[in-house]
């Protein structure tokens, strides 16, 4: 028994340890944008997070670099960066609502080629868009204990989403049971009417009934 609950306790250990290590490394996107129309990446983020982002546009041609538009929206829709006629760029913020953040791409109208234009994402969010070297040059920290550092913040922002996750799952039951309930009082009053219908229709045809004196 205690050798399942250690096997148990390891295999969370390494968990925790991959979910860390995959918000250390950050998320990097490639868009295909086509000539016309727009192309979007989005992420649901919790509030007071920050999120750092670089974009370039990658072209095998080098004489001439489509240039692209760039609209980064909250959910709320309040506009958080946007950008013309760009081959490259960055934008941060922190966070001040929770829902999906939107990040929307497009060409401009100078490309020459008309055809599709690649563009590389490099979308960081949490901790992973701390800035380590600053924090071990002012805390003169370096090599192992960094990495712990590093993992420990991972950690905490594993458990800040799963906190983030039991919230958004107790306002999707609240809202559920909320939907059960009006269905349910939907079918009550439903079969209620159809009672009501039922007796409306007997009682008329047995007055038509009576009244031609077949009954």
């Amino acid at each position: 028994m205690k050798s399942g609950n250690m096997r148990r306790e390891v295999v969370y250990e390494l968990l925790v340890v991959c979910l860390a290590v995959n918000l250390l490394v950050g998320d990097a996107i490639w868009l295909n944008l086509p000539a016309t129309g727009t192309k979007c990446v989005s992420e649901e983020i919790q509030n007071n997070v920050v999120v750092l982002a670089d974009y370039v546009v990658v072209s095998d041609d080098h004489t001439h670099i489509p240039t692209i538009s760039v609209k980064v929206t909250s959910p709320y829709g309040n506009n958080l960066h946007h950008k013309e006629n760009v081959t490259h760029g960055q934008f941060a913020f922190t966070t001040q609502e929770s829902g999906n953040y939107l990040a929307c791409f497009w060409v401009d109208g100078n490309n020459a080629k008309g055809g599709e234009v690649s563009v590389n994402i490099d979308w960081k969010t949490g901790i992973a868009a701390k800035d380590w070297d600053s924090v071990a040059r002012k805390e003169k920290i370096e090599g192992v204990e960094l990495e712990l550092r590093k993992l420990e913040g991972a950690v905490e922002a594993i458990h800040e989403n799963l906190l983030y996750l039991k919230s958004k799952e107790a306002e999707m039951r609240i809202v559920s049971e909320k939907t059960n309930g009006r269905v349910a009082w939907f079918s009550i009053m439903s079969l209620g009417v159809c009672i009501v219908v039922s007796a409306l229709q007997v009682w008329h045809l047995k007055r038509f009934f009576q009244k031609k004196k077949l009954i």
